[in-house]
């Protein structure tokens, strides 16, 4: 049982960083030419993620993404994220 374990929780955390991955590569194509305002439920289908995905990502990648700044904007029945080259 142990020895498929290991193999699961490795393959999760690839998951994630690629889901990651391509978060990040979309956003800087979309911000390339300046700021950018969106929701992530009206993005989620071009990075085929939910929404709920999307948000969870953002916080990791306002943390993480050197070449982006990343700025939880405004909260109208959806968080609205400002990002920008950095």
């Amino acid at each position: 049982m142990s020895a498929t374990a290991n193999p699961s929780t490795d393959a999760g955390t690839t998951e994630t960083a690629s889901k990651e991955e391509r978060l990040k590569e979309y956003l800087l194509e979309r911000a390339q030419d300046g700021e950018m305002y969106f929701k992530g439920k009206f993005i989620s289908e071009d990075v085929d993620l939910s929404p709920k995905e999307i948000g969870a990502l953002m916080v990791k990648l306002r943390d993480s993404a050197t070449e982006l700044t990343v700025e939880k904007w405004s909260y109208t029945g959806a968080t609205t994220w400002r990002v920008e080259p950095a």
